[in-house]
């Protein structure tokens, strides 16, 4: 309302104060109070939740499309209430400020009436803020919500986004809705940005230079979410570490080594040494070096190795298994058996090369193989006497010169 409304306030309350100083008497006054209070009962609670849920009804069966109908669902299960009842709320509202108005100049306190009006009409903008404000927060936090969802859903239903990734890309979203509500609560509410975004450049300058490790590694660890090198369960080796995983944040990464020791490693530590994972072809070549003697036949003790190799149970056969005879030892010709396991875990591992070295010593042992092991002969040696060495003997037969 502009100030020419403002001035015509008065004289409205001047002249429906004219009509009731023509009810001079208090039994006019309290009959003009009855009315008004049975009016009010009947418009504010009566008309207004009948009128609010009839037009509720209308909309949904002849005016609104499926669409919109669908949001104002979307936006009743995001609030404790409906977006009728609210509107309910607030007309009753406006009928019982109305009332108390007409009550005060009805008992001759039209100053106090015109002075309330007065401030609930100042107040209007200040309340559109308020209003705008709850709704901004509302789409964010519905917008959040549908975005965590719909990320999710994605990462159930693809196998390229692990549980991992899924996360990530739910905690950015969610810090990218953040930053747009409070952008846009700060300009609703009139507050200069460019003070808050110098001040936010100097703190993130100084935060970055007191915690550049932390930094490094939460960077680190997005970029190993993202990439992907290694999953939780995999089997890897992460420089001297060797174990399966067992978690993965931004900050670090834990795995449970074979004796039970769980180690965290921060994750700039991680990307700055080797990873091998051993778990993700879902299958891996494993090999044994076996030793046979040299009176053997390298070939013939190839191919029983082979034979041996081809009958365990664990070793696969695509791709299949191969023997060499990779070198000549210091008492043995050494053999290296190579073959493959599926779903490589160290346990498995462990089980196939057990198998493999009990089959191929059992075949070895059958055929006559030799498997020879070094040996050392240990005794005392007479040292020759000095000058002898030519078998000779001194002058006198004594044995001394």
């Amino acid at each position: 309302m502009d100030s020419r409304g403002l001035a015509q306030v008065p004289d409205q309350f001047d002249a429906f104060e004219q009509f009731v100083r023509e009810v001079t008497t208090t039994e006019g006054r309290l009959a003009t109070t009855a009315i008004i209070v049975v009016v009010t009962l009947l418009v504010g609670f009566v008309a207004v939740p009948l009128l609010a849920r009839a037009t509720s009804r209308l909309s949904r069966q002849e005016i609104l499309p499926g669409g919109i109908i669908d949001a104002v669902d979307l936006v009743n299960s995001y609030i404790p209430t409906t977006i009728a009842v609210l509107t309910a709320r607030l007309l009753q509202t406006v009928v019982l400020v109305a009332a108390s108005v007409a009550l005060l100049v009805t008992w001759g306190e039209v100053d106090l009436a015109v002075t309330l009006v007065v401030i609930l009409v100042g107040s209007l903008p200040s309340a559109g803020q308020v209003l705008l404000t709850f709704v901004i927060l509302l789409v964010g936090y519905m917008g959040a919500d549908t975005l965590s969802d719909t990320v999710r859903d994605l990462g159930d239903e693809s196998d390229q986004l692990t549980e991992h990734q899924t996360e990530i890309m739910v905690r950015f979203g969610n810090i990218a809705i953040l930053l747009v509500v409070v952008s846009g609560l700060l300009t609703l509410w009139g507050l200069d940005l460019s003070g808050l975004l110098v001040g936010a450049g100097v703190l993130g300058i100084v935060l970055g230079l007191a915690a550049r490790q932390t930094l490094g590694s939460i960077f680190a660890g997005i970029v190993l979410m993202v990439s992907q090198p290694f999953t939780v369960g995999d089997w890897v080796e992460l420089g001297d570490n060797e174990g399966t995983v067992t978690h993965i944040t931004v900050m670090y990464t834990e795995i449970r080594e074979f004796d039970g020791k769980l180690v965290a490693i921060p994750n700039d530590i991680v990307s700055e040494q080797p990873i091998r994972n051993m778990s993700h072809q879902n299958i891996l070549r494993l090999h044994t070096e076996v030793g046979i003697d040299y009176d053997s036949d390298p070939e013939y003790a190839e191919q029983v190795a082979l034979e041996a190799v081809e009958s365990v149970e664990e070793v696969i056969d695509g791709p299949p298994p191969e023997t060499t005879t990779k070198s000549f030892g210091d008492s043995a010709i050494v053999l290296e058996l190579l073959y493959w396991i599926e779903t490589p875990n160290p346990r498995t591992a462990r089980r196939a090369t057990e198998s493999v070295i009990y089959a191929v010593k059992h075949r070895f042992e059958e055929e006559g193989i030799g498997m020879p092991f070094p040996q050392r002969r240990l005794g005392d040696h007479p040292e020759p006497v000095p000058g002898m060495a030519d078998g000779g003997t001194d002058d006198d037969g004594d044995g001394v010169r």
